[in-house]
């Protein structure tokens, strides 16, 4: 690694360190400096609550928030590389579609079963795990059709169709859910990063460590697919089980942020462009960190937006990363007129 590229990650883990204090001190009660250094530590602060606030709430969410940023990231990186597509994200294959249709089943066809499963099922680990259930299924879908498929951008359009089919299923749901289903089903459709406990971010964190295993596992694979499928054949490398490998990481990844949090948009498409801007390299040695990273900064600055300091409102996340990083994605494509890939 040249000195260039020390220097601009230790330049990327500085800000990654002042984001996520900023990030913790902001929000309804703005909570100075010194007191987020005592309140992370466990020492008394000079209110009784802010450690209470720090500890099990605003700590848990930013780390929520590097995890959704840093994974979504990668996970598109992963995706993009593997189908050779700007334009593909870590939910192109229908993981996020499945996850919604899981939800909706739940929320929106709960008046099916009635009663005390209703209520449960409506629960928080009721929606995660509908959740999770949906992305699988959509998943298993992929890897059985991945495995019988040469081609991937047939693999592709089939996660396409996948997304497409849930997406009308869920229409239909939506047709005959009622005014109060409907606005509970929008508004996990939002997102949320503060809705987890620490048991909660345990769970998502296990899964997600595992997704980065195996997303770091293919890095060799990755740099060899980025010259085409024939040529990386001829390397010697096996193109079903590092396509397994890369879809499962992206699944793992990409599904269960999605099942915790809800559908978060921008950060899986983008993030991988951005950093690719910046290092102006394809080697996903230097990729797959420096997405990590700028992933994790992205999503801390915009939940900072996200919970207007100094005042009780959050605005939904899902348009935040939308609304603020899209501009400057834009503007560095312009700038650069090169989009290195």
């Amino acid at each position: 690694m040249s000195k260039n590229y020390k220097y601009s990650f230790l330049a990327l883990i500085l800000v990654l360190i002042v984001c996520f204090l900023v990030n913790i001190s902001l929000g309804s009660v703005s909570i100075p400096l010194k007191d987020i250094f005592s309140g992370l530590i466990g020492n008394p602060t000079e209110q009784e609550s802010w450690q209470h606030i720090i500890q099990n709430y605003r700590l848990p969410k930013a780390l929520t928030a590097i995890i959704v940023g840093s994974g979504l990231g990668i996970s598109g990186l992963l995706m993009q590389t593997l189908f050779r597509n700007p334009l593909a994200g870590p939910f192109v294959l229908g993981i996020s579609s499945g996850a919604s249709l899981g939800v909706a089943v739940v929320i929106l066809g709960s008046s099916v079963f009635g009663g005390v499963l209703a209520s449960l099922l409506i629960s928080k680990w009721g929606v995660v795990i509908a959740a999770s259930l949906g992305s699988f299924l959509v998943l298993l879908a992929v890897l059985m059709v991945s495995l019988k498929v040469r081609d991937t951008m047939a693999i592709l359009i089939i996660g396409l169709m996948f997304a497409s089919i849930t997406a009308a299923i869920v229409s239909v749901l939506s047709y005959f859910g009622s005014a109060e289903q409907l606005q509970q089903y929008i508004f996990w459709g939002f997102g949320s990063l503060g809705n987890l406990s620490w048991e909660d971010l345990g769970i998502l964190f296990l899964i997600y460590a595992l997704g980065i295993i195996l997303g770091i596992a293919a890095i060799k694979s990755l740099n060899t697919l980025l010259l085409g499928e024939n040529y990386a054949k001829s390397l010697g490398l096996n193109i079903k089980q590092s396509r397994l490998v890369i879809i499962i990481a992206t699944s793992l990844l990409a599904g269960t942020i999605t099942a915790f949090t809800g559908p978060i948009a921008f950060i899986g498409l983008a993030i991988p462009h951005l950093t690719r801007q910046v290092f102006n390299t394809s080697n996903h040695k230097i990729l797959l960190p420096a997405v990590f990273l700028f992933g994790a900064i992205v999503m801390l600055i915009c939940d900072s937006i996200a919970q207007l300091p100094n005042s009780d409102f959050t605005l939904p996340i899902n348009a935040i990363t939308s609304l603020v990083g899209a501009p400057v994605v834009i503007w560095l494509l312009v700038r650069k007129r090169k989009m290195v890939f």
